[in-house]
């Protein structure tokens, strides 16, 4: 049996997952992998390379720091997350990233791009934790409009959510027999269209396909949705989502609010925790 974790974004609602994760490394819980999305995939590491808190700790001590985000750092770089300060100065010198535990650490950690060109998913298994996965991070989180292109090998990516926010299908397509569904919406959400659609039409003129995908963003979202709840209803998946919608803003630069959808996440899996075990064995 093997036993994955599927993780989707949702920018700073992602701190409700980590919140999670960080139950799980407290209680020895392991899997065979993990497919996850934006934030699910930059936060979600840290369950890769054991590092329990490291999450909350930076976005605390530097939610409010303009070289971290804003929109000092979208004027002048072009992102409102910094990408040198969020993806090499933090990882490398202020809250360093545990590279050798990641790398080994045989659980597999994929994450979910979306090609900046052709509007199709793409999958990457981060290995190693180093430059190279921190950019394959980093593309999955970078959302449209407010970011740069980040360029791999040659091609462009962007925010994983948009051709696959809830990679469900993906995580059965490797054989996870059971997987832990952490999602950061509560029960009944549905995904509305992109509110921003007439902007990136502009943006994005010369990308068709990457229109088309932000366009119908909403109808894959939904859909995975319902095959989460198939998954569900089957004995494959276990669900943790938020009981209620969580109070942060996608942008959240509040410590506080941070750290009380983090503390959420901790809440709902310790209170979940003997069902999840039963789950997974």
């Amino acid at each position: 049996m093997k036993n994955g974790l599927v993780l989707e974004g949702g920018a700073m609602r992602g701190l409700f997952t980590t919140g999670v994760l960080d139950v799980f490394l407290e209680n020895g819980i392991e899997f065979d992998g993990a497919v996850a999305v934006s934030a699910g995939a930059v936060f979600g590491c840290n369950i890769k390379s054991k590092q329990i808190g490291r999450a909350i700790r930076y976005n605390m001590a530097f939610s409010k720091d303009k070289r971290y985000c804003g929109f000092h750092s979208l004027l002048t770089t072009g992102n409102f997350y910094n990408a040198e300060f969020c993806y090499r100065t933090i990882p490398r010198e202020l809250d360093i990233f545990d590279t050798t535990t990641y790398k080994e650490n045989p659980m597999d950690f994929y994450v979910v791009t979306t090609n900046a060109v052709t509007g199709e998913a793409v999958y990457h298994n981060c290995l190693t934790g180093d430059d190279t996965d921190i950019d394959w991070l980093r593309a999955s989180a970078s959302m449209p409009i407010v970011s740069r292109d980040v360029i791999i090998d040659g091609t462009p990516y962007l925010d994983g959510g948009i051709a696959d926010s809830i990679p469900i299908s993906f995580a059965k397509s490797l054989g996870y027999d059971k997987s832990i569904v952490i999602l950061t919406q509560p029960k009944g959400y549905e995904k509305e269209k992109f509110g921003m659609l007439s902007l990136a039409k502009k943006i994005y003129k010369e990308r068709p396909a990457l229109i088309s995908a932000l366009a119908t963003r909403h109808e894959r979202y939904n859909a995975a949705l319902k095959e989460v709840e198939r998954e569900e209803k089957e004995g494959c998946a276990f669900v943790l989502r938020p009981e209620k919608s969580l109070p942060v803003k996608r942008t959240e630069r509040s410590p506080q609010s941070l750290l009380a959808v983090y503390m959420e996440g901790r809440r709902l899996a310790l209170k979940r925790l003997h069902e999840i075990k039963e789950f997974l064995n």
